[in-house]
């Protein structure tokens, strides 16, 4: 498959208003074809009439599974106030949410598990969420003239595919489907808050705040940690160290270098994906993984 280079922000297009069918139709998938193979993609942008967002949540946490999300909107129900979901409060987001579901053309949520983010890392677990999404919501009878991909990697799928840096505060299918999976990892992770309430799941989310490394460091790893994150794999080794070893918050600073992570081992947990960019051998388990995408578990 082709890919094409990321391009900067404010460059994403929206979906095409008009009724444009037939002949309309499959010069515009013909532009975007033309696109995939490295010719400008910002006319078939411009032309698409089922432009589907893509973009992810839960790359960077030491636990739970990581979401995706696709979105194709209908450019004749506009949704007022969507942005990238980072900049939204959790009460905004969640209006967002049942608004998105309920006023898009199409819509999928999906996921990988801890499973395979330990064995494909974290990277190509992503992918494979996204194509998930991507396959879902096509397999619910709506086909993409374009997907755009929020970030600097595309996942293998089979319709043309751009990536979009920044494409969650730019382009609004993107920012809708930021709202999708997001939310619904949150939802995720509070109830399995539910299971383990130690490890404070409903306020961190999965993300390795001093909060959750010191509850790795008093109760060990659940099933749903990443063995393949640092801190996950030093707690395991280390075992749990009880109640009476642990540490207030504040003092985080002076424990031990085994109850907290190091400069290099934050930047994977806190952008795991954006570590792992550099790394260009994974290329072929890319390129393994695109060739055979299972459905995988998914919501829709």
């Amino acid at each position: 498959m082709a890919r094409l280079p990321a391009r900067k922000p404010g460059t994403g297009a929206g979906v095409a208003k008009g009724g444009k069918t037939g002949a309309t139709a499959r010069a515009a998938r013909a532009a975007a074809a033309e696109a995939q193979l490295g010719l400008s993609l910002s006319p078939a942008a411009a032309m698409a009439q089922r432009l589907c967002g893509v973009d992810e949540a839960g790359r960077g946490p030491l636990a739970g599974p990581v979401f995706a999300a696709a979105v194709v909107l209908d450019p004749a129900r506009p949704i007022d106030g969507l942005a990238d979901s980072k900049i939204l409060t959790a009460a905004r987001r969640e209006a967002l949410f049942d608004e998105i579901r309920s006023r898009a053309m199409a819509w999928h949520i999906a996921f990988a598990t801890v499973e395979e983010i330990d064995t494909l890392n974290i990277l190509h677990a992503t992918m494979l969420a996204m194509q998930r999404a991507v396959h879902g919501l096509a397999a619910c009878g709506i086909a993409p003239d374009l997907v755009q991909v929020d970030g600097n990697r595309c996942p293998h799928v089979p319709y043309p595919v751009e990536a979009v840096i920044k494409g969650d505060a730019t382009v609004q299918a993107i920012s809708a489907a930021s709202i999708l999976a997001k939310v619904a990892r949150d939802r995720e992770l509070v109830a399995l808050h539910a299971q383990y309430p130690e490890y404070g799941f409903d306020s961190h989310v999965g993300y390795g705040t001093p909060q959750h490394l010191l509850a790795l460091a008093r109760f060990g790893a659940t099933p749903h940690h990443r063995r393949s994150f640092a801190p996950v794999r030093e707690a395991l080794v280390r075992g749990p160290l009880g109640a009476d070893a642990m540490l207030p918050i504040g003092e985080l600073d002076g424990a031990a270098p085994g109850l907290r992570p190091s400069p290099d081992e934050l930047a994977e947990t806190i952008d795991a994906f954006d570590a792992l960019e550099a790394i260009e051998a994974i290329e072929a388990i890319e390129d393994a993984i695109g060739a055979a995408v299972s459905p995988g578990p998914a919501l829709s």
